[in-house]
């Protein structure tokens, strides 16, 4: 809960978990937990995306592997385990395909990272993506691979479980076989030293403000088969689930912004739009991308359907799914880009501030490669529309 820039350190560490899809977070409490729980609407407050955060409080210190046994009612069978005060500014999704390709004897996959100096922390031995050994902090300098306190688990490891994961649980898994690894670069920073709570205050703020693609979804993510409501009219555009995974892996946010006048129309409903939404992020996690949020319009000034029939600020050409993105993530318009397929999403990108960029049909990767490689422009200018 120390603060780090305008918001908790904790704060930082759901608001990256919103661009994957996760909905729910459990946080296990100790010492303190009664400071935990009344801070939980201050921590939804920061959120871009609506998540359910709930605590689950230890009357008495039991180590982080009794915490965990505490939690086993709330567990699904597989879950997200992350430490409270440390961070590695990598992507999520990496993990997420690897875990989901997992063998059935897998029990978990960590996260890992190499560092040059792993004295203050525990070490990780792989062969090939099978953890076959696990210390925890040693003396030990040199270079090595840690864990960087993030795994994903699945509820078979409770018969395991003992007073300290990290000390008990981790390394007789890794013995047994049953633990896997993914390493993931980036910043890592964990705030239980002053020197490194220092550096969070000093570059994860900016860090985690990140640039922004968008991306229209018929014509540019999907082929537009008109009015596509179901995954059986669902056909991704060659290099889109491409394009997901090289914007994820280079930092950058992507949002989907889409008119859907179809819903308007009767054709499908917003449940069936949502039901699809989640499907195409499944893909993209499956790929090793993500779509951080989406927003869409089912209105139209002629729409068959009198609860859609109006005109509407979020319909493309007018900018509102744009800006209403821009607020919610905190996003500064000259560290974001758009991709559509029509003059509307150019005009809907000038309208909101920044660049857009006319996708011609063809590799979506393409296109968006060289734009993703660009350097950040100066905070304050705004790139100029092309294609419009």
């Amino acid at each position: 809960m120390l603060p780090v820039g305008d918001r908790p350190f904790l704060a930082w560490i759901l608001r990256e978990l919103c661009r994957y899809g996760i909905e729910e977070a459990l946080l296990l409490t100790g010492h303190l937990g009664d400071v935990m729980e009344a801070a939980l609407p201050g921590l939804a407050a920061h959120l871009p995306r609506p998540m359910h955060l709930r605590c689950l409080r230890e009357t008495h210190p039991s180590g982080t592997g009794g915490a965990l046994r505490l939690a086993a009612p709330a567990l699904d069978e597989r879950f997200l385990l992350l430490n409270g005060d440390s961070w590695l500014d990598t992507p999520l999704a990496p993990l997420l395909a690897d875990a989901a390709r997992d063998p059935a004897d897998t029990i978990g996959r960590l996260l890992l990272h190499p560092v040059d100096d792993a004295s203050r922390f525990g070490r990780v031995t792989l062969d090939g993506d099978r953890v076959t050994a696990f210390e925890e902090k040693t003396a030990e300098a040199g270079p090595a691979l840690i864990n960087a306190g993030v795994s994903i688990l699945r509820r078979a490891i409770l018969p395991h479980l003992a007073a300290s994961l990290e000390q008990d649980v981790l390394p007789a898994l890794a013995i047994a076989g049953v633990l896997r690894g993914s390493v993931g670069l980036g910043t890592f920073i964990d705030i239980g030293v002053p020197d490194q709570l220092a550096r969070a205050r000093a570059t994860l703020p900016a860090l985690l403000h990140r640039r922004a693609l968008f991306l229209d979804r018929d014509g540019v993510l999907n082929h537009d088969h008109g009015w596509v409501g179901d995954r059986a009219r669902f056909e991704f555009i060659p290099g889109a689930l491409d394009t997901l995974r090289a914007a994820t892996a280079s930092g950058w946010h992507v949002f989907v912004v889409t008119n859907q006048s179809g819903i308007g129309r009767g054709l499908y409903s917003e449940a069936d739009f949502t039901a699809l939404s989640a499907w195409v992020l499944d893909q993209a996690l499956a790929a090793g991308g993500t779509i951080d949020d989406v927003r869409f319009c089912p209105f139209h000034p002629d729409a068959p359907l009198p609860a859609y029939r109006r005109a509407s600020s979020w319909r493309k050409p007018r900018p509102g799914m744009l800006l209403d993105l821009i607020r919610a993530w905190e996003l500064d318009p000259a560290d974001c880009l758009m991709i559509g397929d029509r003059g509307s999403d150019m005009d809907a990108a000038v309208a909101a501030g920044l660049p857009g960029h006319l996708f011609p049909g063809g590799n979506l990767l393409d296109l968006a490669a060289p734009l993703l490689a660009t350097p950040a422009p100066p905070h304050g200018q705004r790139g100029e529309s092309q294609g419009g």
